[in-house]
């Protein structure tokens, strides 16, 4: 069974609701986790915007420390695990939040299962630089948004 990863708050492919975008609550998203390989050592949570339009699009949320045995990061529950500092400069979520008329973007909520912890809080492009080798599975769900 390959692993999968779902959230409530939101269908693959669908719109993100305002609560969980900055011009709303910017509540963090509950996720749910299922199928993580036996011998995964940890679990890594990263939401990326490939269409914002910077070079590398914008990371919106980074969480390390997930236990493998962790079936649900509940909705603003991300503090007993590992937030990281995201392209807001902000540590934790921080939702959606596109320029204004720029079309819908895509967020892309990418959970990894690793073979080895991951040490302190990487930035997205280090995490994948330093822990793409370690990556056992992943699963990704997409959610949308536009202003």
């Amino acid at each position: 069974m390959s692993m999968q990863l779902s959230s409530p708050a939101f269908a693959n492919g669908e719109r993100i609701p305002d609560r969980y975008t900055k011009s709303g609550s910017n509540d963090q998203p509950e996720l749910i986790i299922a199928g993580v390989p036996e011998e995964a050592q940890e679990l890594a949570v990263i939401c990326h915007d490939p269409d914002a339009p910077m070079p590398n699009g914008f990371t919106h949320w980074l969480l390390y420390g997930i236990p493998a045995g962790t079936e649900q990061i509940p909705m603003n529950g991300e503090k007993q695990f590992r937030p990281a500092v995201n392209d807001f400069g902000d540590i934790g979520w921080d939702g959606p939040m596109p320029p204004e008329g720029h079309g819908p973007h895509h967020y892309y909520f990418w959970l990894y299962a690793l073979d080895s912890p991951v040490s302190g809080m990487p930035d997205r492009e280090t995490f994948l630089r330093d822990y793409g080798a370690h990556v056992m599975d992943q699963s990704r769900i997409i959610g949308l948004y536009e202003r």
